[in-house]
């Protein structure tokens, strides 16, 4: 374990912590961002993040465990990187004791030409194996807006979108994301299943057309994997689909509401999705009748159907970039407000979409805009822990706070 003589633990610097919590600190000697937090098997968590290297950038990663961080391990590390505030990496672990991660690396001098790259240990991140592409299509175009989950004790399920159909597409760049393309010309959804020697068994179209640039998430329930997605049909509405992996395939995309937000660019604002045995909860961010909204929806069936939906929040001060986690009692939804200052926010509800006491303002933010990313969270017997970027003096900062 590190101890504190030795390493410098950054303290919230930026960001004004809520009353009823403390700070948590973060395990990095430097300025760093795109935080993504995961539970192992046993409980402990792993927080990975992106920091600048010597003419690149580098991913590091540590364990908490016990009230202690361990020492920091780099993943990977490159002068190639494709860095974006809203596409970024991130860690899982199997029951096998193994640890994956995945990060991005540019293509081509094209902005939105990026692979998808996949790493294993086997010695809880001391050591990484070779780099593989998640997908083998070789086209010049984009591949990001990854989802990790455990598909047995020792293979690794992944869910990517995937550009290859939007090779050569005039005007496919995120000033105009999701401008109306030709025929065969859409981002598509995509996943793969990798094995102990980081080799693919099997792959899969999941969807033929969605947004481009929202990110994907997975749970797993009681009867397998579900992953939750924006799509994007011809008439360019943009609702929040899933689907399930029914044991011998997946489902057909449906609807988890239909808002009918009509959207002729992508809002670059994924949904998120949490499972505890057969009760899955689906959060996500909608503008549909120009009411930005923060919803919520349950289901007890294994996400076959979702039968309560709740917008949760509405007014232009709502950002969105959500997060949910679940427990065997109810669910944790964490988002982002913008009016005169960011703020993040967590707010518990039970199966009945009731919320369980006041929503929690975790933190005030220093900076404001896309700088801060997305926060993540998790739940351990301590609390909620979150983890966020905050820009300080114009300097990426990680930041946590710990809910008890």
């Amino acid at each position: 374990m590190i101890k504190h003589a030795l390493f410098l633990f950054l303290m919230p610097v930026g960001a004004a912590i809520a009353a009823n919590a403390v700070p948590w600190a973060m395990p990095v000697s430097q300025t760093a961002a795109q935080p993504n937090l995961t539970k192992t098997p046993q409980g402990t968590l792993l927080l990975s993040w992106v920091e600048r290297d010597a003419g690149g950038h580098r991913m590091q990663m540590a364990e908490f465990k016990s009230g202690q961080w361990g020492s920091p391990r780099l993943i990977a590390k490159g002068n190639d990187w494709f860095v974006n505030w809203a596409d970024f990496p991130s860690t899982t672990a199997l029951a096998d004791g193994s640890l994956w991660a995945h990060y991005l690396v540019k293509r081509s001098v094209g902005t939105y030409a990026y692979d998808v790259l996949l790493k294993r240990s086997k010695d809880n991140g001391r050591t990484w194996s070779e780099p593989v592409t998640a997908h083998d299509d070789g086209t010049e175009s984009e591949h990001g807006f990854v989802s990790l989950w455990p598909w047995s004790s020792s293979e690794l399920a992944v869910a990517w979108l995937d550009g290859r159909n939007t090779a050569g597409a005039a005007g496919h760049n995120h000033s105009q994301h999701g401008a109306k393309d030709a025929a065969g010309k859409a981002m598509t959804l995509r996943a793969a299943v990798f094995g102990p020697g980081v080799r693919k068994n099997r792959e899969w179209l999941l969807d033929s057309r969605t947004c481009d640039c929202c990110q994907t998430d997975a749970a797993l329930t009681d009867k397998g994997p579900i992953v939750i997605y924006r799509d994007r049909d011809a008439n360019e509405i943009r609702d929040i689909h899933t689907t399930r992996f029914t044991g011998k395939t997946w489902s057909a995309g449906q609807a988890v509401a239909h808002d009918n937000w009509t959207m002729p660019a992508c809002p670059v604002n994924g949904p998120a999705i949490a499972a505890n045995g057969r009760a899955v909860w689906a959060a996500w961010y909608t503008a549909a009748d120009n009411k930005p909204s923060i919803r919520l929806a349950f289901s007890d069936n294994s996400g076959e159907s979702f039968r309560a939906v709740k917008t949760i929040r509405q007014g232009n001060h709502i950002q969105g970039r959500v997060d949910v986690i679940a427990d065997t009692k109810g669910a944790w939804m964490l988002w982002t407000e913008e009016s005169s200052a960011q703020t993040l926010w967590a707010q518990r509800f039970d199966r009945q979409l009731h919320a369980v006491g006041k929503a929690v303002q975790v933190a005030r933010l220093q900076s404001r805009g896309r700088a801060t990313g997305f926060a993540r969270m998790q739940q351990t017997p301590d609390g909620l822990h979150v983890v966020w970027t905050d820009a300080v003096n114009g300097k990426p900062h990680l930041q946590g706070a710990l809910i008890r």
